[in-house]
């Protein structure tokens, strides 16, 4: 998330209307977004994330200073200690049962690894991401069902694609997700 963090800090006004390798989402788009899963995973840490309104998309008026605070707000509620210990409510992808902390946060590590390289893509600069944590976003990302419902719509990955050969864990995690390497290509 860190890393998300470092390149929406670059982010101009100007950028906003930019495309980004999420389907038809523009940089605005792929910021309201980012601000919902933030905001949706900071509740879901603190007991209170199965209401889906809490996950939707965050239109600010300053969709970066909104992201930043999003941010925030995530991490001090991934700190508190109890977080460990408890289910975490994610009703985009399971309603009415909750995933236990380390799955749920996993599903955070690999959703804001793909977003870094989206934001990245999206404006022309390289993502440096450590081997540790695409190494953890790449065991998250192969488990990652690939079926039909990778094409229906809101789906949280298009589906995969073929994994070149001498692929690295970068280029590996992405198309297992369904995104382009070479986007724009």
């Amino acid at each position: 998330m860190l890393a998300t963090v470092e390149l929406a800090s670059r982010i101009e006004l100007s950028d906003l209307a930019r495309p980004t390798p999420c389907g038809d989402w523009s940089l605005a788009d792929l910021l309201a977004h980012l601000t919902g899963q933030q905001r949706g995973f900071a509740a879901a840490a603190r007991g209170a994330g199965a209401e889906l309104r809490r996950w939707l998309p965050v239109r600010a008026a300053d969709p970066v200073l909104d992201y930043l605070a999003g941010c925030v707000e995530v991490l001090q509620a991934f700190a508190d200690p109890a977080v460990a210990d408890q289910d975490f409510a994610l009703p985009e992808l399971r309603a009415g049962r909750g995933f236990p902390a380390g799955q749920a946060i996993s599903f955070h590590l690999v959703d804001n690894a793909v977003h870094a390289w989206d934001l990245a893509a999206c404006l022309g600069i390289p993502l440096q991401l450590n081997d540790e944590l695409l190494q953890a976003a790449l065991r998250v990302a192969e488990r990652v069902p690939d079926g039909a419902e990778r094409t229906e719509p809101g789906a949280a990955f298009a589906p995969g694609r073929p994994v070149p050969a001498g692929a690295g864990p970068l280029e590996r995690m992405l198309v297992l997700l369904g995104r382009s390497p070479s986007w724009p290509d």
